[in-house]
């Protein structure tokens, strides 16, 4: 029997002890406790302990809630795309920042990610239009130039008579990696190129800065 031993005990009887060697690992959840924390596990940032605490949410919320929740995730993974034009999250063809003609459409930031695009709205700073690349340079991960959503940046610079473009990707290896790129790219369309300024420490993520800093970086962005 797997785990467990044979001996005698003081009186010349067999018995039967566990094997130290052999680590026991029964679970005290359901099957489907079980199923839901693999699946939640599966989610960015989320360990057991993080998932067994969501769990514990689920459990003790009301029936309401969790019905709530499921139907909002659902729409979102049916309703939501990307723009057509700056690949930005939108519910239609265009994102609501395309839509907007008080937008300065001849000026361009390029960010890696839509919730870049969501971390420079909140500073209030940015007038003018994005184009998100979805993603950056990133040989160790596999992920290359063709990858990202370039082709359209370049078609944009090309039919819309863009006059400046604030490259406003990561710190980083990556963002700068991938800004090197577009800059060999941009440069010889003539268009006005600038980087995010200062501001911005090196190895961040731009998600992750406040508003003032965003601004601060925004107003003192230089050419590359």
């Amino acid at each position: 029997m797997e785990g467990w031993s044979r001996g005698n005990n003081v009186n010349g009887s067999t018995m039967l002890t566990i094997d130290t060697q052999t680590e026991l690992n029964v679970s005290t959840y359901t099957e489907s406790i079980e199923k839901l924390i693999e699946r939640l596990i599966k989610l960015p940032g989320i360990g057991r302990r993080s998932a067994e605490r969501i769990l514990a949410y689920i459990l003790q919320a009301p029936l309401e809630d969790i019905k709530n929740l499921s139907e909002a995730i659902t729409k979102v993974k049916e309703s939501v795309r990307s723009c057509r034009i700056c690949n930005n999250l939108s519910e239609q063809e265009l994102c609501r920042i395309c839509q907007d003609e008080r937008r300065k459409k001849d000026i361009i930031c390029i960010v890696e990610n839509p919730s870049d695009v969501s971390a420079i709205e909140k500073a209030g700073s940015f007038a003018g239009v994005y184009h998100v690349l979805m993603g950056s340079i990133s040989p160790l991960e596999g992920k290359g130039p063709s990858d990202l959503k370039i082709e359209g940046l370049l078609h944009r610079i090309k039919e819309n008579n863009i006059q400046e473009i604030i490259i406003a990707t990561d710190a980083d290896t990556e963002g700068e990696t991938t800004a090197l790129y577009l800059a060999k790219l941009i440069k010889p369309t003539g268009v006005k190129l600038m980087r995010l300024g200062i501001g911005i420490p090196m190895g961040s993520n731009l998600e992750y800065a406040d508003s003032s800093t965003l601004s601060k970086a925004l107003e003192s962005r230089r050419q590359v």
